[in-house]
């Protein structure tokens, strides 16, 4: 009778089942469309804060801003008065020392630190800078604060010698940087894409517009608008030393 074949029993390992694990080096997982979002609008917002690599002349005129509004906040009000009074950008002034208040008047901000100007010269002037650098943003900051300046000023000493406005007109209070800021409103809305661009436009020329038709004060009102086409004026200049920055990049 034949004997049942024996079965002999494996003596090998048994392999452990594969367990994937995350490897060094692997590509990560896509990022879903919000979260691509999100991560660009972050960044947006990056490249409106000053930065003393990128941005050294926004930053260092935010902090002069920022010391003389304290100061006008806080300091001694007759004191204040006074030097707000000798760094006004009136006839008189112009007349007597016009690089001077030229620049002084350019120091402060009307309203003080509770001016909502202080932000919107920040991330309007630290945008422009990062395109075409510091010194051609307060090339364009100076040029629409001069040239707003003395077209407003020249026409009331105009007035003032035909007898059209008493002399009192050749003393007023005008200083701040309104008139650098709209200069470089205009000359950065060159530079953005044109949804942004004329919605940007839109709203700053409809805000002029108001400001012109109810005539509260048509001198400033008038100046803004100076500014303005100041920096629309600089388009094709911000294009061009924008498109070259970004090609050395």
């Amino acid at each position: 009778m034949a004997r049942p074949a024996r079965v002999r029993k494996s003596t090998a390992p048994v392999a452990a089942p594969a367990v994937s694990t995350p490897q060094l080096g692997a590509p990560a997982r896509p990022r879903t469309p919000g979260a691509a979002r999100s991560a660009r609008a972050a960044r947006a917002l990056a490249r409106l804060v000053p930065t003393p690599t990128k941005t050294p002349f926004t930053l260092g005129y935010g902090l002069l801003l920022l010391a003389t509004g304290v100061f006008a906040d806080l300091g001694d009000p007759e004191t204040v008065r006074a030097l707000l009074a000798g760094s006004s950008t009136d006839v008189s002034h112009l007349a007597e020392r016009p690089l001077l208040v030229l620049l002084a008047s350019g120091a402060w901000v009307a309203g003080g630190l509770l001016s909502p100007s202080i932000l919107l010269f920040l991330f309007v002037l630290a945008s422009l800078e990062r395109r075409v650098g510091g010194p051609r943003t307060a090339a364009i900051f100076l040029s629409g604060h001069v040239a707003a300046t003395v077209l407003t000023e020249v026409p009331v000493a105009v007035s003032v010698a035909v007898g059209h406005l008493p002399e009192s007109s050749l003393n007023r209070l005008d200083y701040g940087i309104s008139y650098g800021l709209m200069a470089s409103v205009g000359a950065l809305a060159g530079l953005l894409r044109p949804l942004p661009r004329w919605s940007v436009l839109a709203v700053v020329g409809g805000m002029l517009a108001t400001a012109l038709r109810d005539s509260a004060d048509p001198l400033t009102d008038w100046g803004h608008a100076i500014a303005l086409l100041v920096g629309l004026a600089c388009w094709p200049y911000v294009r061009q030393i924008h498109l070259r920055r970004t090609a050395t990049r």
